[in-house]
C-alpha cells in the first residue's frame, strides 16, 4: 500500500489519528488496536466517519442486478456533486477523503431489503461483502447507488523507525501474524 502521512500540526486524542494519501486528502481514524513488535508500532485503524462506495447499477433482468464499484477518480469527480446532493437529502454529507469516500450524519436503520450482497466470485471460503443501500441517483442515463459496508473498513499501519506512519499490506507474509494478533485482541 502507498505510504501515508500523519498531520502533526493538529491535536489528537490518543485514540485517533489522521492518515493522508498521496493526493493530500486526509482520513481521520480511530485506533482500534496497537501492538509493538521489534521496536515498531503496528496499528489497526477504522475511519471515524462512515465509509461509502458508489456503484454503477445495471438491471440485466427482473431478478438479476449487476453492480460494479466505481473506483475511477475521474468518474467519481464527474458525479460527486450529484451524489453529494442526493445523500444530503438523507441528512448524510459526502466527503472525498483519503482511500475511501466517507459520509457524516446518522445512518438509517438497516432493513433486509436494503442489503446488497456482493459475490466475491472467488474462493468459496471467502465471505461475500454485504452493503447497506443509502440511495440511488441517475447521471447521464446511468443509475448509481451509494452504499456503506456492513463490516468495518480496516486499515493496517505502522510507525517506522523515524516515527512516520505508513499503511502496510497485510498480504506481506511477515506481517500476517501481526495482523492476526491485532484482530484477535479485545
Amino acid at each position: 500500500m502507498p505510504s501515508s502521512g500523519f498531520n502533526q500540526n493538529e491535536q489528537y486524542d490518543e485514540e485517533t489519528l489522521t492518515i493522508v494519501d498521496e493526493d493530500g486528502r486526509s482520513l481521520p481514524c480511530y485506533i482500534e488496536q496497537s501492538l509493538e513488535v521489534d521496536h515498531l508500532t503496528y496499528l489497526l485503524l477504522v475511519p471515524v466517519d462512515i465509509p461509502v462506495i458508489i456503484m454503477t447499477i445495471n438491471q440485466d433482468s427482473e431478478d438479476e442486478l449487476e453492480a460494479a464499484v466505481l473506483d475511477d477518480e475521474e468518474a467519481i469527480a464527474e458525479i460527486f456533486d450529484n451524489a453529494k446532493a442526493v445523500l444530503a437529502e438523507q441528512n448524510l454529507y459526502l466527503h472525498h477523503t483519503a482511500y475511501t469516500l466517507t459520509a457524516t450524519g446518522e445512518l438509517p436503520p438497516i432493513e433486509e431489503e436494503q442489503v446488497l450482497t456482493l459475490d466475491s466470485g472467488e474462493d468459496d471460503d471467502e465471505i461475500d461483502e454485504e452493503l447497506q443501500s443509502l440511495c440511488y441517483f441517475f447521471h447521464a442515463d446511468q443509475k448509481y447507488g451509494i452504499y456503506t459496508p456492513l463490516t468495518p473498513l480496516l486499515f493496517f499501519a505502522r510507525y517506522d523507525a523515524e516515527n512516520r506512519l505508513e499503511l502496510v499490506s497485510p498480504d506481506q507474509e511477515n506481517l500476517l501474524p501481526i495482523l492476526e494478533e491485532l484482530l484477535s485482541e479485545d
